[in-house]
């Protein structure tokens, strides 16, 4: 990992977090670690209809995020044309529960990446790297893309250039006045779980490592 992803990033006047500003987090290496985390993020844009916050698969490589859609797909013909986007990914760590209902909270890991997407000539590279980011190995197996359905797919990536990191850990933080409530007072643990492959009736190939070490 290079020096710069311990390196906190000088946020924009769009990411600077004004609101419990002690869980911002501008590092890179912080950043980097919660889209990889992620499967999903939402993109949200401005039409001539509305507000939209679409969710769609990702995945980061390098200093972008990347997605990829249908040629006709509303966020896709948006998104060519330059429109600014916001995007967001969240994970629950934890509900945290405080004496005080007020005090309640979450713990989280957050990211928000603002800017324009651009097109992505190699489609079917970034594709290989959308596969090893859901199984690595998988891109060496799974059939490609052929002519037809690359031509029919867009693949687009926003920079990191702009974007800012929330996170919160810990147990409550209760008021002082409140500490004696005869209430409990804790964290709720939270997490995603990896389970056990599920084979498809029609499929007679053996489970590779990466489908065999699933769940590990």
């Amino acid at each position: 990992m290079t020096a710069l992803a311990h390196q906190p990033a000088p946020p924009s006047d769009r990411t600077r977090i004004r609101r419990i500003a002690e869980n911002a987090d501008y590092h890179r290496s912080t950043l980097h670690a919660v889209l990889d985390a992620a499967y999903v993020c939402h993109v949200a844009f401005v039409d001539d209809k509305g507000t939209h916050c679409i969710p769609t698969a990702c995945w980061r490589e390098g200093e972008y995020l990347y997605i990829h859609g249908s040629n006709g797909g509303r966020l896709i013909k948006l998104l060519a044309k330059g429109t600014q986007a916001c995007v967001t990914v969240t994970h629950i760590d934890g509900l945290v529960l405080a004496r005080s209902a007020f005090n309640h909270s979450m713990n989280y890991r957050s990211a928000i990446v603002y800017g324009q997407f651009e097109k992505v000539e190699d489609k079917a590279a970034a594709l290989d790297t959308f596969m090893r980011h859901l199984a690595p190995g998988r891109e060496q197996q799974a059939r490609p893309g052929n002519a037809k359905e690359l031509a029919a797919t867009t693949v687009m990536r926003i920079s990191l250039e702009e974007a800012a990191c929330k996170v919160r850990s810990g147990g409550p933080n209760d008021d002082a006045e409140d500490m004696n409530l005869p209430v409990w007072a804790g964290v709720l643990p939270m997490r995603s779980q990896r389970m056990a492959p599920v084979s498809d009736a029609l499929s007679s190939a053996p489970a590779p490592d990466y489908v065999q070490h699933w769940a590990n």
